[in-house]
Order: C-alpha cells, then sequence, then structure tokens
C-alpha cells in the first residue's frame, strides 16, 4: 500500500468509527426520550385531570413515538390481556 492509499484507509476507517459512535449515540438518546415520553404518558393515562388535554398529548405522545420507532404502540403496555400487545 502507498502512502496515500493508507492515509485514504485511515480516513475511511475513522469515518466510519465516527459514524458508528454517532448512531450509538443517537440511539442511546432515543431511548432516554422514550423513557421520558413512557413515564409521561402512563401519568397522563393515570391522572384525573384534565382528562381531554390528556388524550390528545397522549395521541401527540403516540404519534412522536411512531415517527422515532415506527412504532405508534412501542409504549403502550405490554402483556395485558385485552388488545394483544
Amino acid at each position: 500500500m502507498t502512502k496515500a492509499e493508507n492515509r485514504a484507509a485511515g480516513r475511511a476507517y475513522q469515518q466510519q468509527k465516527m459514524r458508528e459512535l454517532d448512531e450509538a449515540i443517537r440511539a442511546e438518546r432515543i431511548n432516554a426520550d422514550l423513557a421520558e415520553l413512557a413515564r409521561l404518558r402512563k401519568y397522563l393515562l393515570s391522572s384525573r385531570v384534565a382528562p381531554l388535554a390528556g388524550r390528545q398529548l397522549i395521541d401527540a405522545i403516540d404519534d412522536y413515538v411512531e415517527k422515532l420507532t415506527g412504532d405508534r404502540r412501542s409504549l403502550h403496555a405490554q402483556n395485558h390481556s385485552i388488545g394483544g400487545g
């Protein structure tokens, strides 16, 4: 390998490592966001304060989660007997 080829390979390797690091950071941030959204959604479901506004917020949260994950129901309760899941 020539010096120029070696440099190009080194740059490509470094760029790939940076892309992998960026993807890992993004996934970690998305998981943190999903955890907070799940907590807020659970609070809104159990809260009796302004039920109509709560329903609209829950729908907005579900829309955002669908945008992030592609699965609108990913924050919905799992392993319940009604409605599958």
